[in-house]
């Protein structure tokens, strides 16, 4: 009983203090003195207050263009987008300060962060990559701009992930040609992707998957273009062997390589 009444006491307390909190900043709200108000807002923001703090911020910012206070009133007013999870808006905002404030010192910090802000906005690879593109390039630029940064490990890691997310995603549409079993398709494609990214962590399946479809194509095609596309399938073994001569798939490149011998000897 007794600890029904305090957590209904406790509960009472939260619920007039939240009350008084909301009176009070809905005041300041209507309240013209701005020094107060700037005051609160970085007082909101170190609680991580995010939502109070930029209300207040973007007041503030045309009363104080050209002052002192601007600077850091942008500095603020980024943050608080990247708090709330406005990663566009904050990642423009970021870049904004870099351009507005180029001597500042938290140039290196704002720009590394408007990058990250891309890196996090990338989506699935099953989507569309514009991001993950932007993503790369703003790192890329982050790190020739400071290549002696603490950060340069840590977007050099950034880079790597949003990489193989290109290489997944476009892994995933090639292969996609060989689900349908349109294997001339599957082959082309590949090898694009090969091209596209010679130091890919799919490059294994790939070869596997080109000497695969042109065992399939071989199988698949009239009797004039059988024998050249046998010849295609024991080169394509041939180079995924030389390449990994330890492959969990070596048995069954071994089966469709033997069988395009026997056709061409027979």
């Amino acid at each position: 009983m007794f600890k029904n009444k305090l957590t209904y006491f406790f509960l009472s307390l939260a619920v007039v203090l939240l009350a008084a909190s909301c009176s009070d900043y809905q005041k300041l709200l209507k309240s013209t003195d701005y020094e107060l108000k700037f005051e609160k807002a970085v007082e909101y923001y170190e609680k991580e207050d995010y939502y109070r703090s930029q209300s207040l911020l973007e007041e503030l910012r045309s009363i104080y263009r050209g002052t002192e206070k601007a600077e850091k009133i942008s500095y603020y007013t980024a943050y608080c987008s990247y708090g709330l999870g406005e990663l566009s808006l904050a990642a423009y905002l970021f870049k904004d300060f870099a351009a507005q404030y180029p001597s500042s010192e938290h140039v290196e910090e704002v720009e590394f962060l408007a990058a990250y802000c891309y890196y996090l906005i990338s989506p699935e690879e099953s989507l569309e990559q514009a991001y993950t593109h932007a993503a790369i390039a703003e790192l890329q630029i982050f790190i020739e701009k400071y290549p002696e940064s603490e950060k340069r490990t840590e977007a050099e890691e950034l880079i790597d992930k949003l990489q193989f997310k290109l290489e997944t995603k476009a892994f995933n549409n090639a292969y996609l040609y060989f689900n349908i079993g349109d294997y001339k398709a599957a082959i082309t494609s590949m090898k694009l992707v090969l091209a596209d990214f010679p130091d890919t962590k799919y490059r294994e399946d790939i070869l596997f998957t080109i000497v695969k479809s042109s065992y399939m194509l071989a199988e698949n095609s009239v009797i004039a273009k059988k024998k050249e596309r046998y010849k295609n399938t024991i080169d394509a073994y041939f180079t995924f062997v030389d390449n990994f001569p330890e492959s969990k798939n070596l048995k069954e490149a071994e089966k469709f390589y033997n069988n395009s011998l026997k056709y061409i000897d027979n």
